[in-house]
């Protein structure tokens, strides 16, 4: 089994002069990809970093980002990545927690850091990616003065690589322990199940502080060539999908809807596409059609998790994706157990359910998380069994197509009725008028919680609470039905264009003596 660093090794010797990265003004080949890794990885070798330690990245997407994950895994150490977005606490609590000695800083964010600096324990050394400022060092220095030869450091499977804060439904984000193995098996699988080869480009948008780094590593490992939006411009999308002739794009939905939209998308030649993937949140079915018939029948979808360390539980792949006839079903569902994954339903005590019962998702396989760091009690609980209980709830068919039906923690109990948000969501977007919805729990006094929805319109739509109602109550069941809607003009997302609905939960529960899930 390869370890991380061994991606840009391997890829540098099999394919030295060939294209591997594609950033701004920046194009570098596996040879040089991998020599700028390697004087990474011996400069901080040289600043006394040792196998066991930890690093920590906030910048937005940059090739940069990539090189710092490929040398820390070549000296046998950690990187966490640090969500842009997060609060200023929050950042201080993960870094702290992580033990992190060496802080990555890219443009824009050096001020922001420098306000941190007494309340991080652990930093010894703070280096800058793209300036040069009185306090840091600076990236394109450290690279300068090393050796580009490989390090002689001993790197196993098994050692932790990544170690990656994910946000629970309440509390303090929680540390993802990520081996080697974790991410290889993973990206592996993705290779083999997407016939990715060197002859295809991916167009990188989503964040690199996040598990949807995995194209990146996919392609590097086949010898493609990766292009690098620094953060989501439709425009900049386009232009790097027509300029550099990518062949693949993962997204979430958002994202695909948003372009559905945008007004210029024929005025760039998207010709050289052949697959575009999507994750991290549902697709709404009757967007997701529309989005097929202006793009192509060239989409597959992937079930993952930060803690199955973005390798796919399961996968709708290509050929399942239909607009009409028989298939057009299977557009509801999560596809098949991945490569690496074997998917279980099981109930509240851990036994496996029929085909068709809705209960957990618990899944197996070599690219499930190490554990949480430093939380062993909530690593039993997590891994009991030697399953990933996701904590989404689903079914499987007599086919084995997986069934998302919501997160546990998102369901609605109206009038002691379960409603799952996710099936509301998608009748409000068959709605012509509808740009983006989310549903959630809103305090009832007879009911104890009601359905709640809150809706974007599309530019120059018109709609009504009414009306929208009256729409989901010919589709729904009366009690699954919204009995309030608000319009906003735009809904919470997080930095992948995944919808926030705790943050537009707790808007509706402020003031009641009630944790908000």
């Amino acid at each position: 089994m390869y370890t991380l660093g061994d991606i840009p090794r391997k890829s540098a010797l099999n394919f030295p002069d060939k294209e591997a990265i594609v950033f701004e003004q920046t194009r570098l080949t596996y040879e040089k990809l991998n020599h700028r890794i390697n004087r990474l990885a011996n400069a901080l070798a040289k600043m006394g970093c040792r196998s066991g330690d930890r690093l920590t990245v906030l910048a937005e997407n940059t090739h940069k980002y990539l090189e710092v994950y490929f040398a820390a895994a070549k000296m046998g150490l950690s990187v966490t990545p640090l969500n842009f977005r997060l609060s200023d606490d929050e950042i201080i609590h993960i870094v702290n927690d992580s033990e992190a000695s060496c802080f990555f800083i890219g443009d824009t964010y050096e001020e922001r850091v420098s306000k941190m600096h007494d309340r991080l324990q652990a930093i010894n050394a703070w280096i800058t990616f793209d300036s040069q400022s009185p306090g840091f060092i600076f990236y394109e220095d450290m690279l300068k003065d090393a050796s580009d030869k490989e390090p002689d450091v001993e790197v196993d499977e098994d050692d932790l690589t990544v170690l990656m804060y994910t946000g629970g439904t309440t509390g303090l984000p929680k540390g993802v322990m990520l081996s080697h193995r974790n991410i290889m098996t993973g990206v592996i699988s993705a290779n083999l199940m997407s016939n990715i080869t060197s002859e295809d480009a991916t167009c990188f948008v989503l964040p690199l502080f996040h598990v949807s780094f995995w194209p990146a590593f996919c392609l590097l490992l086949a010898g493609g060539k990766v292009a690098i939006n620094r953060k989501p411009d439709l425009n900049e999308i386009l232009r790097i999908i027509q300029d550099e002739r990518c062949t693949h794009m993962n997204a979430v939905p958002t994202v695909y809807g948003w372009l559905l939209q945008f007004g210029n998308v024929e005025g760039y030649d998207l010709s050289s596409l052949k697959l575009l993937s999507y994750a991290g949140s549902p697709f709404p079915p009757e967007v997701l059609k529309q989005c097929m018939e202006k793009f192509g029948l060239i989409f597959a979808q992937g079930y993952g998790a930060t803690e199955t360390a973005g390798g796919a539980i399961s996968l709708l792949r290509n050929e399942d994706h239909a607009v009409s006839g028989s298939k057009a079903k299977l557009l509801v569902s999560a596809g098949k157990a991945s490569l690496c994954a074997e998917i279980r339903i099981v109930d509240e005590s851990g036994l496996a359910l029929p085909f068709n019962a809705i209960g957990e998702i618990a899944v197996k396989g070599r690219h499930v998380m190490m554990g949480y760091w430093k939380n062993p009690e909530m690593t039993e609980k997590a891994l009991r069994g030697g399953w990933y209980h996701t904590g989404d709830m689903g079914f499987m068919d007599e086919d084995g197509y997986l069934y998302l039906v919501d997160r546990k923690a998102d369901m609605i109990v109206t009038g002691g009725e379960n409603v799952y948000p996710k099936e509301v969501e998608d009748v409000l977007y068959e709605h012509p008028a509808v740009s983006m919805v989310a549903v959630v729990s809103a305090p009832d006094q007879k009911w104890g919680e009601r359905v709640q929805a809150v809706v974007v319109l599309k530019p120059d739509q018109i709609s009504t609470e009414e009306e929208l109602i009256d729409f989901c109550k010919k589709k729904l069941g009366g009690y699954k039905c919204p009995k309030a809607i608000e319009f906003w003009e735009s809904i919470p997302t997080t930095p992948i264009g995944k919808i926030l609905r705790k943050d537009v939960k707790k808007k509706f529960w402020e003031g009641y003596e009630r944790s908000v899930g």
